[in-house]
């Protein structure tokens, strides 16, 4: 007895089935996440190492062939591609289709391990980071407000930036443009050489004053207390009285003697515009888990009450880009699909076979196989995302071709006037060849896409390029 069979003798049970599976794909709906595009991690694996003050030549010599020579025996390597830049060395290491990522970033970090020692001593270690499309910022945000830069600036990183971070699925956001207030000393080289005092002991007087100490405890017969030595600059005065050196006796020289300390503004390293006006930009990053629609929604239910509590500040918030929104335009696109597709069809039944039957047929059956694939999605932990809403827009074509050729054999058998089962039986199995070819035919176009490596090494060189070697992000 087949499936067909089933459904005929045994109609009850038909419905009672599809109707757990209808209940199973509205759960799964309402739990599945959105995404703009699948989860998948590229085998590819960054490293950047940060060398201050050095050329291209001398970066490329001390840092970036060594690195290069400790990778070439790493298990898996497809071909390794080096960029040596100012201050920088960033390598990119292209593994082969297969190879575990996260093993290949352990032995790499082993083998870099191994040759820190011939490294130059004044370099930042080696940082490496995977090439995921979870790393790309899913809202960008500008910031404006009526507060001076500096102020604006420290109030986004003390103040509204922690309340952000709290809410549920942010996983990181960096901020560009903006001023960050920033203490100068301005030393005078003439004084310097005038009092025999090197610039090395300016700084280490300056880094050696502005500290905050434990120096023991005070412990009695009740209390046992901790003692702190107290350092933290709080003014301009308290640097400028810092004291420097001693060149002679009771002649000491501060700070204030040989140097100006103003208050001014960090070296600008990147600005953020909007539409024309200077602000603070915000790049914000979901967790993996994440649903990035939810996420979306939380933050700018956050920027909203903050622009609120900031309202005689000025503070503005915008949303420069959301990647969401694509989302829910490619999800709002399909679900507008399915009822387009439900409606032609019924129509069409309705017309040409001028059955009220088969069009209530179509209106239920569609919509119902259709759910039932959100509860297969859910239990298989997919995504909504572009590349299953495109298999989602295929499955409604297959559907309704299918429904068009199963319905119209089965009226033809009626029109006979043949029984209702035995039409539905006859004019199923008569048919179930050329519904078979009709889903073949799609399977065998799209199933090559399954062994093309083509799109995975596209995207995998736009993650590559588009990676900003002083910036740990992809861009």
């Amino acid at each position: 007895m087949n499936i067909t069979e089933i459904a005929i003798k045994r109609p009850s049970l038909i419905i009672v089935l599809f109707s757990v599976f209808t209940l199973l794909g509205i759960i799964g709906y309402k739990n599945l996440s959105y995404e703009l595009l699948p989860d998948f991690n590229q085998p590819v694996v960054v490293i950047k190492t940060m060398y201050p003050g050095a050329e291209p030549q001398e970066v490329e010599t001390s840092v970036s062939r060594k690195i290069e020579d400790a990778l070439s025996n790493l298990e898996g390597v497809d071909y390794l591609e080096t960029k040596s830049m100012p201050n920088a060395s960033v390598i990119i290491a292209n593994l082969k289709y297969g190879t575990n990522v996260d093993k290949a970033m352990q032995d790499a970090q082993r083998y870099i391990d191994n040759i820190k020692k011939d490294l130059p001593a004044d370099i930042q270690s080696p940082v490496m980071s995977k090439v995921s499309p979870n790393d790309l910022p899913i809202i960008s945000i500008s910031a404006t407000s009526k507060l001076s830069d500096t102020e604006f600036f420290q109030k986004m990183k003390d103040d509204f930036l922690p309340q952000i971070q709290q809410l549920k699925g942010v996983a990181e956001i960096t901020l560009l443009g903006g001023e960050e207030r920033e203490f100068q000393v301005k030393v005078n080289q003439d004084k310097l050489v005038y009092y025999k005092i090197s610039l090395s002991q300016v700084v280490d007087a300056i880094n050696r004053t502005g500290l905050d100490l434990p120096a023991g405890k005070v412990q009695t017969q009740k209390e046992n207390n901790s003692v702190r030595i107290t350092g933290k600059f709080t003014a301009i005065e308290d640097i400028m009285n810092v004291q420097v050196a001693m060149p002679m006796p009771n002649s000491p020289v501060y700070v204030k003697d040989i140097a100006n300390v103003i208050d001014g503004v960090k070296e600008v390293a990147s600005v953020s515009r909007y539409n024309g006006v200077n602000g603070i930009g915000l790049m914000l990053k979901k967790q993996g888990d994440a649903n990035a629609v939810d996420v979306s929604k939380l933050v700018q239910e956050k920027l909203k009450v903050i622009e609120e509590q900031n309202k005689d500040a000025g503070v503005k918030f915008t949303i420069a880009d959301d990647s969401t929104d694509k989302t829910i335009a490619a999800v709002n696109s399909v679900v507008f699909d399915l009822f387009l597709a439900v409606i032609l069809v019924s129509i069409v039944m309705l017309l040409f076979l001028r059955s009220y039957r088969n069009s209530l047929i179509v209106l239920v059956s569609i919509p119902t196989s259709l759910v039932t694939a959100f509860a297969v999605m859910w239990l298989l932990g997919y995504t909504l995302n572009l590349m299953t809403l495109l298999a989602m827009s295929l499955i409604i074509g297959i559907l309704v071709d299918d429904a068009i050729v199963v319905l119209e054999n089965i009226q033809r058998h009626l029109d006979k006037g043949k029984e209702k089962r035995n039409a539905a039986m006859d004019g199923r199995m008569e048919n179930r060849f050329s519904t078979l070819s009709i889903t073949l035919v799609d399977v065998v176009v799209f199933l090559p896409i399954l062994f093309c490596k083509f799109w995975c090494r596209h995207a995998q060189t736009i993650f590559c390029y588009h990676y900003h070697p002083l910036h740990s992000q992809v861009c």
